[in-house]
């Protein structure tokens, strides 16, 4: 197996040249770096790089913590983190908790195992004793779980605001919620507590509120809640849920049981994942900044890292894109 030696001696450089080609460090001409590369790849060498990131204590890997990779929202959200990391020369570790707190734990020890340089948190089933005690750059989403860690959020409250202020302004009275579990800690309540405020200002209560519960993302459970809603409450002529993904399987319901849209009933997502403007009529929704949150959750690990000043409360504002649906 050749070394780093070898590819010096084949090149006619020194051992340092090649390591300053390696590390991007000090300046080399681009002829070097080219003779370099080309060397390393006569040879078939591969750095060790469990060993360079010993040496220089950075290993250029951020650990990425989500539910679901396959959810629409985190799916895109990933694939925003994993572009800006690498514009800043760290790669990404993913991995998918399922809500589930035994494996988000398994998790985060194999990535401090792996002296990851830093860990975005995007599912948050453990006990905030548990993020404290890892002792490395940690940035969460939609959870605020101490003063000395930073989190990133969208105006959830106002997102809910907007989301009542619109089906207030097409004349919708039986108005209906689906949300995620008010039982979690989660900053993506607020888009409820916004929501019902709203409606309540101008003298209007839910005709019903209906949380999803399990630990994964469950279309039969969307459809179920549905359903059942439309059962218990025929009535209802507008809808918020506080993700597209639910808004979809709603609209889906709607059309099956003979309900027009919006005519017969508003229909309000939140998120405005790509598929929200591909379906008919498209999904009006509250729209996240998603990528400038992905290129925010990077910055943050990478200031940590540099010893920089941060901003431990980063809450972005939302944008209510209408479409068919209202």
């Amino acid at each position: 197996m050749a070394t780093i030696h070898d590819v010096a001696l084949r090149a006619g450089v020194s051992v340092t040249t090649v390591s300053r080609v390696l590390n991007n460090r000090g300046y080399i001409s681009q002829k070097t770096r080219d003779k370099v590369y080309q060397t390393m790849s006569e040879l078939n060498y591969r750095p060790n790089e469990i060993a360079r990131s010993l040496l220089r204590k950075q290993s250029n890997v951020i650990g990425l913590i989500i539910p679901d990779v396959s959810h629409p929202f985190f799916g895109e959200m990933a694939n925003y983190i994993e572009y800006h990391a690498y514009q800043h020369g760290f790669k990404i570790m993913l991995c998918n908790s399922h809500m589930e707190p035994s494996k988000e734990r398994e998790y985060v020890e194999m990535l401090k195992g792996n002296r990851v340089d830093g860990i975005i948190m995007g599912s948050h089933t453990l006990e905030v004793d548990e993020y404290m005690n890892l002792h490395s750059p940690i940035v969460t989403f939609d959870r605020q779980i101490g003063t000395d860690i930073p989190f990133i959020s969208s105006d959830n409250y106002q997102g809910g605001v907007m989301a009542a202020e619109l089906l207030l302004a097409k004349g919708r009275r039986k108005v209906a919620h689906i949300c995620g579990n008010l039982g979690l800690q989660m900053l993506s309540n607020r888009r409820t507590a916004g929501f019902v405020d709203k409606l309540e200002a101008h003298g209007i209560k839910p005709i019903a509120t209906h949380e999803t519960n399990l630990n994964v993302f469950s279309q039969e459970q969307y459809t179920e809640l549905v359903e059942q809603l439309l059962v218990e409450h025929p009535e209802v002529d507008g809808l918020f849920v506080t993700s597209d993904l639910i808004a979809i399987h709603a609209l889906k319901q709607m059309i099956a049981r003979g309900r027009k849209v919006p005519e017969d009933i508003s229909i309000i997502g939140y998120d405005d994942i790509r598929a929200a403007s591909y379906v008919l009529p498209g999904i009006t929704t509250i729209r996240q900044p998603v990528e400038r949150m992905a290129e925010l959750a990077v910055e943050l690990i990478r200031r940590q890292i540099a010893e920089e000043e941060i901003t431990m409360e980063n809450i972005l504002p939302v944008t209510l894109v209408e479409r068919e649906t209202t």
